[in-house]
């Protein structure tokens, strides 16, 4: 549905930093988990879909790659408390009512000085057909995600419209949000 290419957000991010052990929640049909695990990133991701797993482990052995794959969700998926050198959230959305608590469970995966990696839809996307949640709820500012990664250092948070070809359902002109920080 999303290609087998990897977000190009997350590529780039992904690129600049030395492999560890990655998180990968919504990770839906693998293209994210195939890309880092071939750079050597030791990688854990989940999805509360069985068909999105079996599509990933299908890209996992077209690519020749392994990693660590989940049928869980964000409720009931568990690890060790900083147990990740990265965490990267692309394109998971979480109603507004839970956002916060959810992003601060995921976050406690994250070892100090890890990284986390963002690319959502924001608000502006509302109405646009080139992919993501179409209820406001759904959907962030740069603030609600500034005020969840508030601890964080070196935090960077761009909202931005940008050309997406992820698959035929995120394709064209977008809103979206990017956000890098280090725990």
């Amino acid at each position: 549905m999303y290609g087998h290419e990897p977000n190009e957000f997350f590529r780039k991010e992904i690129e600049k930093l030395k492999p560890g052990r990655l998180l990968l929640p919504g990770e839906g049909e693998g293209r994210n988990a195939a890309f880092a695990a071939s750079l050597g990133w030791d990688v854990v991701g989940f999805d509360q879909s069985r068909q999105g797993k079996q599509k990933a482990m299908e890209l996992a052995k077209l690519k020749n790659v392994s990693f660590d794959y989940q049928v869980a969700d964000i409720e009931t998926f568990d690890a060790e408390d900083e147990s990740f050198d990265c965490l990267a959230l692309v394109f998971v959305h979480f109603p507004e009512r839970e956002r916060k608590m959810l992003h601060k469970k995921l976050l406690s995966f994250l070892k100090p000085g890890g990284v986390l990696v963002i690319e959502v839809f924001s608000k502006d996307q509302l109405g646009k057909k080139s992919g993501g949640p179409q209820h406001l709820d759904l959907l962030y500012s740069a603030a609600d995600l500034e005020e969840d990664f508030k601890q964080l250092k070196d935090l960077q948070v761009f909202a931005m419209e940008t050309q997406l070809k992820e698959g035929r359902y995120h394709e064209g002109m977008a809103a979206v949000i990017r956000l890098t920080g280090k725990k």
